[in-house]
């Protein structure tokens, strides 16, 4: 415990600091406040909407466990589930690129689909993030996080190609539309991929298909939010938006190209390879204090903003029990969370598996399973 004298220091350090740093705010102050006067009203307009959810890794951690095994799992707001495996870090990732495609070598898969579209076979050509283990030498278990994005963002890819829409729908993705799991240009021609399946969606059936990524939290909201209450961005009695101009999203990114899309051309730099979304700044309630949340709308249909985020509106309206957080991405995430009953029974499945294997030695599993997996947390008490 902090004695009270070095309570008053500390406050005094902190408030020197702070001090210090008083041009730092004023910086954010002018730099966000253009776009004070470029805050936009959302009427809400009546779509279907359909939201996409992977299983949250940390979400099925399976206490003894020693061979780490997490579930690959993605369902929508519908509850319609898409994909359903289990993984180790240790698993061989040529067989599991092998399991993504059929003996003549046609897409098994979502993800071989999406891999096949893209003209790569094996995971590592894929994506930079996961490397060949064949050779038995220890794998960052980080390798399984880069897979289960490349399966949300494969399963999105096949439904806006291969699914019939019976009507016009809002597709909303949880997290932006930005990835760096890609290797190479991969994700740019992924995004040429979904663009073109949306046109051909337009053309052929007059059923348009909108796509937006909203995410629970953003650097660039967090770098601006005391700036934009300080500027009164974003404080109406009504429901609004702002978009952010590209050179306020570099600014709260280290690496300034995860803020530099298709519409931005920097002369003598690379193309952009990362950015599939133009960001917004929404607001769905009508009170100045109501959240603010980032909104990533598919690039070449930012220019229907006021339409796209006016149907994203009219779902989050309904927003239950978060208010004013889309509806969809509510039921996705309950739909795909691993809890109560599910995450016992996929528990017990795993300890059983554990005791197969062991045989006659499986009642030192019992034993563990007695003892306190934590004695040091009494510290707390």
């Amino acid at each position: 415990m902090i004695d009270p004298d070095s309570h008053h220091l500390l406050q005094a350090e902190i408030t020197r600091r702070i001090a210090e740093d008083r041009a730092v705010l004023d910086q954010l102050r002018t730099e966000i406040r253009e776009l004070r006067g470029q805050v936009r009203p959302i009427q809400p307009r009546r779509t279907t909407s359909v939201s996409l959810v992977g299983t949250d890794g940390g979400n099925t951690r399976i206490q003894f466990d020693p061979f780490l095994v997490q579930l690959v799992r993605v369902v929508d707001s519908h509850n319609n589930e898409y994909c359903l495996e289990a993984i180790t870090p240790t698993t061989r990732v040529s067989a599991l690129g092998a399991a993504q495609f059929n003996a003549d070598g046609t897409p098994a898969t979502a993800l071989g689909r999406m891999m096949a579209y893209l003209g790569v076979r094996e995971l590592p050509a894929l994506s930079q993030m996961i490397r060949s283990n064949d050779d038995g030498r220890p794998t960052s278990p980080s390798w399984v996080k880069a897979y289960r994005e490349l399966v949300e963002w494969a399963i999105l890819f096949a439904i806006v190609r291969d699914k019939e829409f019976a009507s016009d729908t809002l597709l909303v993705v949880d997290g932006l539309l930005r990835s760096k799991v890609f290797a190479g240009d991969l994700f740019r021609r992924y995004l040429a991929g979904i663009a073109e399946a949306i046109e051909r969606h337009q053309q052929q059936s007059r059923r348009h298909i909108t796509l937006v990524g909203l995410a629970k939290h953003s650097k660039v909201l967090s770098r601006y939010r005391l700036a934009m209450a300080l500027e009164g961005i974003l404080t109406t009695p009504y429901p609004a938006y702002v978009e952010i101009p590209r050179p306020i999203e570099s600014k709260a990114y280290i690496w300034s190209e995860y803020a530099r899309g298709d519409d931005v051309a920097v002369p003598g730099r690379e193309l952009n390879k990362f950015v599939g979304g133009k960001m917004f700044f929404v607001k769905f309630g009508s009170h100045a204090l109501d959240p603010i949340w980032p909104v990533d709308i598919f690039l070449p249909q930012r220019g229907e903003a006021r339409a796209i985020l006016g149907h994203l509106l009219a779902d989050a309206e309904n927003g239950f029990p978060v208010p004013f957080y889309p509806l969809c991405l509510q039921r996705a995430h309950e739909n795909a969370a691993l809890v109560d009953f599910d995450f016992d029974l996929l528990q017990d499945q795993i300890v059983d598996g554990i005791r197969a294997l062991l045989g006659a030695e499986a009642p030192a599993l019992d034993t563990l399973q007695l003892q306190d997996e934590d004695p040091a947390r009494g510290r707390y008490a």
